[in-house]
């Protein structure tokens, strides 16, 4: 092999690998032993392990970069998927778990407060009119999983979100968002039937100052046609089956929106630049 057979060579893995930073963390990388632990804890409830397999919680944190010691920030976690593995993972990894809430006094169900499995729960707030989710530059994780949809409803609160979560972000910072995905058809509108373009969530990060550093499929699902009669919450787990606020429709026939499953949902993971 001539001298300029190997400077070519080398020159092209570089360039490979400049080019192909989502890939190569998510091939390289498996869950550690403490996220496998949180996931497979006999603390978990039967709703929530039923859904691991639309969820994939592992992987999914995983790809995000979720580690040890990390100030770790939930917004909108609801009744508590996220909770289950994140706070006790935070506690066995000397972290820090904090629940953002959109109301000061709105707290997550009593189960949570059992320190000996979840360790401490921190709350702050999030909402339209919050202050800072906490001290500038202090947090290393903040998580929002299936809500970005939702504040689109309300005009600038995505927008807020991302500057939020920009300012309390550590330099290196890591932003992971999950949502229901609209792509490869356009967004209708402010996304009320649940479906997001991926291109609006991506374009809201950058201009808060985030990078995307990368996407992950871990939580495609190619049979989701996206054109429900209700929306992303005709499928499973809600399974509605008549507009929002009305009685449920018992002669609704769920069987093909059981057969889809879950949304078909992005997987993003932004960073603040260092």
């Amino acid at each position: 092999m001539t001298l300029r057979n190997i400077i070519l060579g080398a020159a092209s893995l570089a360039l490979f690998a400049t080019a192909m930073p989502a890939l190569m963390p998510a091939m390289a990388q498996a869950p550690s032993d403490a996220l496998k632990a949180a996931v497979a804890g006999s603390h978990r409830s039967a709703s929530n392990v039923a859904r691991d397999g639309a969820r994939h919680p592992a992987a999914a944190l995983t790809f995000f970069g979720l580690g040890p010691h990390m100030r770790v920030i939930e917004v909108a976690p609801g009744g508590g998927y996220w909770t289950e593995i994140l706070a006790p993972y935070a506690k066995a990894t000397a972290g820090t778990y904090v629940a953002a809430q959109g109301k000061p006094d709105q707290k997550l169900p009593e189960k949570f407060s059992n320190e000996a499995v979840y360790g401490k729960i921190n709350y702050t707030v999030f909402s339209n009119t919050s202050g800072p989710m906490g001290p500038a530059a202090s947090a290393d994780f903040v998580l929002t999983s299936r809500n970005i949809h939702d504040w689109l409803w309300t005009p600038g609160m995505a927008e807020k979100f991302m500057r939020d979560a920009f300012a309390v972000l550590k330099p290196g910072g890591i932003l992971a968002v999950t949502d229901h995905r609209a792509d490869p058809r356009p967004q209708h509108g402010d996304a009320r039937d649940g479906y997001v373009a991926t291109s609006t969530i991506v374009n809201m990060a950058k201009a808060a100052g985030f990078k995307l550093e990368a996407s992950s499929e871990i939580n495609a699902n190619a049979k989701d046609t996206k054109d429900h009669p209700f929306g992303v919450w005709t499928l499973p787990p809600v399974r509605r089956s008549a507009p929002s606020g009305q009685p449920a429709d018992p002669k609704f026939d769920h069987g093909k929106y059981d057969a889809i499953g879950e949304s078909d949902r992005m997987t993003l993971r932004f960073s603040k630049p260092v």
